[in-house]
């Protein structure tokens, strides 16, 4: 029997995206694979080691029954759990049903809707069950879930930044697409990881790692808007996709609604 930290990686509502994020680390899958045990990893291994495990990761939201019953079941099992991805922290795309009647939806795109077990909500788990981390992202940054394991193996804190997107921008000397170019950008209130990936494309950024820390989202609203000349509809769907159901981002989309 090992003796090593029990890892299980499980999966809600979501793309796997966040999943594949650890079987993208490459060369440092060997070094977690010689560090931790991997319990439950089905999206790499159909194995299945019994539980406590000493560290979970979760992808996905929570959208059935099913799931609300399943997500407490793995936190009774969990020493810890992290959750990994804009769906797991802020109910990701499908989040979007949110602000629409879903038994309408279930009427025009099922044949037999009455089959149909669904919540009226696609929610974080961290409205479900105690969350001991979130790790944002659409999808999570490989590098910084490499730190929070690093982190939870050592027993220490994840040293994972919590400012905006233009921090990033900065330190890898881009040029501001908003100032320069005119570009409306989420850059302002959006969590730093991806590197500012779309800025240094001349795109603006997309919000994909959802709120900062601190946010002031009515104030560049307000600028998209008056100097930008975004019009409102543009104004509520930039915030209410990959985190639409981050309160910040929430509150935002709906004032432009």
């Amino acid at each position: 029997m090992s003796d090593k930290p029990k890892l299980a990686v499980w999966k809600f509502a979501s793309c796997d995206g966040c999943q594949l994020s650890l079987l993208d680390c490459e060369d440092e899958l060997l070094t977690v694979a010689g560090e931790v045990e991997l319990a439950m990893f089905l999206e790499a291994s159909s194995a299945r080691v019994e539980g406590p495990y000493d560290l979970s990761l979760v992808e996905g939201s929570i959208t059935t029954p099913h799931d609300a019953e399943r997500i407490r079941a793995v936190r009774e099992q969990s020493r810890a759990l992290v959750t990994i991805g804009a769906c797991a922290t802020a109910g990701g795309i499908q989040a979007l049903r949110n602000f629409q009647d879903v038994e309408e939806f279930t009427r025009a795109v099922y044949a037999h809707p009455e089959y149909i077990r669904t919540l009226a909500r696609s929610t974080p788990i961290a409205d479900h069950v105690k969350v001991d981390f979130e790790l944002r992202g659409c999808p999570i940054d490989k590098g910084q879930l490499l730190e929070v394991l690093s982190a939870f193996l050592h027993r220490r804190k994840p040293r994972i930044p919590t400012f905006s997107v233009c921090v990033e921008c900065k330190r890898r000397g881009i040029v501001c697409v908003t100032v320069a170019r005119g570009e409306p950008c989420l850059g302002p209130v959006t969590h730093a990881g991806c590197g500012a990936i779309c800025p240094a494309f001349d795109r603006g950024c997309y919000g994909c790692f959802g709120p900062a820390a601190s946010t002031n989202t009515p104030s560049l609203a307000d600028h998209w808007k008056k100097h930008l000349g975004v019009p409102d509809d543009e104004l509520g769907r930039a915030f209410l996709s990959f985190n639409a159901w981050a309160p910040d981002f929430r509150a935002e989309g709906e004032r432009h609604g």
